[in-house]
């Protein structure tokens, strides 16, 4: 359990008249007021010429993420009415998904002592409802694991996560509530809500308590759960035995000994085939090219590739769409030791290519290389890799945007999904002349790094597709929004964010369509 233990539903309730102890009602910059939301009307028609007045005394703008609580008393069904902003309207007199989206994670938080729940935010399109139901949910989530209940158990873990005050029913107000379409929008956006939920929840535990073994233990046990999800793991010996020279290598220093974890999801009736690899360096601590310790602080984080491959795949065959997933998700811990690899040494990856290696905090490439090999064996229609992969992207992008680098076609695919997912992606170019840097080493097919400070993104985008095989390719690299260094904002919640799950399953929803 990775959400708090609520009962959701969809209703065409009004607003005004539900008897939930809490309502919340969206309302936004009119072009000359603020304004309600379309739909809740009868919540401004409740309070008559008094709302107006209401609103500027309590200082209400609209503006987006702003949250204002008022005692009902007898004009609603309601006890409690809550407003949370959207901000300014669209000039066709609608709001932004994003906008929506945000609203919804706000308003999940401003709720924590009401036992139910309704929520009036625009939700009269399908894609509004997932909107509002994955914001809503995501905005709610909590990592409360490692907080002691009492002064009696301090120290200890609680059993959940979860475990918090807060409501126990949520009804989702729509005005389609009864359409297929809008059910089936509502049911889908909770399972993709659980998987990126889900990832964060693992990107959240302490390296100590989710090392290879560990987090490998973690995925059998979820895959377990869902049907139809097949998975097979390799410990050291076994990856010696296949060649995988690139995650030996980085896994080598560690007492924590890697892991490869692959997975398969094969419905009867597949239109199409993906491989999806993610990157899992449970721990980075740059290896002997050690990293400052302000920079290891968020370290536990560099898995998140890795996690939301996983749980992207739980979330595809939950869904049931008819694409064959591949995934495979090679797992490290990135330590300093007497057993660690060093610069100037040579790795035999899977599949017989050769590289020198000079920076041992570039560390994710090494083992992904290895992964994307065992992708390719596989022949899919496409391949896509996830990673935190360089401090170059968010360099480039900033923390909220994550870049996408690969097969021109691919690329657009995936920007396409981001967008329908709600997520920042943005295209960056792998240019030709970075073969030539790639292929710098003297003793080597390749060389992993070459210490020049410009497009370092890009010359490790340029790597990565050397691994392959010639195929239909795009490099996600979330090293930006994979982590929520600041506090909760809209549907983000602090550490983890889930990054690039909704945007895959989007993608291989696409793909159930093709023909």
């Amino acid at each position: 359990m990775t959400l708090p233990d609520i009962t959701y539903t969809l209703r065409t309730a009004s607003p005004a008249k539900t008897r939930a102890e809490a309502v919340v009602v969206g309302i936004g910059q009119g072009k000359k007021d603020v304004e309600v939301i379309a739909g809740a009307e009868d919540v401004k028609a409740a309070y008559g010429r008094r709302w107006r007045g209401m609103l500027a005394t309590l200082g209400v703008s609209g503006k987006a993420g702003e949250i204002t609580r008022i005692p009902a008393g007898e004009e609603l069904g309601a006890q409690l009415l809550v407003l949370v902003g959207l901000g300014a309207v669209g000039a066709d007199g609608t709001y932004s998904t994003d906008a929506v989206r945000r609203a919804a994670g706000a308003a999940a938080r401003a709720v924590p002592n009401a036992t139910s729940v309704a929520v009036a935010l625009p939700a009269q399109t399908p894609e509004l409802v997932r909107t509002v139901t994955e914001g809503y949910l995501l905005g709610g989530y909590t990592f409360t694991s490692y907080k002691s209940s009492d002064k009696s158990s301090a120290g200890k873990k609680n059993k959940d996560s979860t475990e918090a005050n807060g409501p126990s029913d949520v009804a989702i107000l729509s005005p389609i509530a009864r359409r297929t379409d809008a059910v089936t929008a509502f049911e889908e956006a909770q399972i993709v809500a659980q998987a990126v939920a889900g990832t964060r929840e693992w990107v959240n535990i302490p390296p100590a308590d989710l090392t290879p073994p560990a987090f490998a233990e973690a995925i059998v046990h979820v895959a377990g759960l869902v049907e139809g999800v097949e998975t097979t793991v390799y410990d050291e010996e076994q990856l010696a035995e296949l060649g995988c020279g690139g995650i030996l290598a980085v896994g080598m220093g560690s007492a924590a000994k890697p892991r490869l974890v692959e997975l398969t999801y094969s419905p009867a009736d597949a239109r199409g085939h993906i491989a999806l690899v993610g990157k899992g360096v449970t721990f980075d601590s740059g290896g002997l090219t050690i990293k400052p310790g302000g920079s290891m602080a968020t370290m536990k984080s560099d898995m998140a590739g890795a996690a939301a491959v996983a749980q992207a795949t739980f979330a595809i065959a939950r869904l049931g769409l008819p694409v064959k997933v591949s995934a495979y998700v090679p797992m490290a811990e990135n330590m300093v030791s007497g057993s660690s690899y060093r610069p100037g040494d040579v790795v035999t990856h899977y599949g017989g290519t050769t590289v020198e290696v000079s920076n041992m905090d570039a560390e994710g490439r090494m083992i992904l290389a290895d992964a994307l090999v065992r992708a390719a064996e596989a022949e899919p229609d496409v391949i896509l890799d996830v990673a935190t992969l360089t401090g170059h992207m968010v360099m480039a992008l900033g923390e909220k945007v994550s870049g996408v680098l690969g097969s021109e076609d691919v690329v657009g695919r995936v920007l396409a999904a981001a967008e329908v997912a709600g997520e920042q992606m943005w295209p960056m170019p792998i240019p030709e002349w970075m073969d030539e840097r790639i292929r710098s080493s003297k003793v080597a097919d390749l060389n992993q790094h070459d210490w020049i400070r410009w497009g370092g993104g890009l010359y490790a985008a340029a790597f990565l597709r050397e691994f392959t095989g010639g195929l239909p390719w795009a490099h996600l690299d979330i090293a930006g929004p994979s982590f929520n260094s600041g506090g909760a904002s809209g549907d983000l919640t602090p550490g983890g964010t889930g990054a690039a799950v909704a945007t895959l399953v989007d993608y291989v929803r696409e793909m159930a369509t093709d023909q």
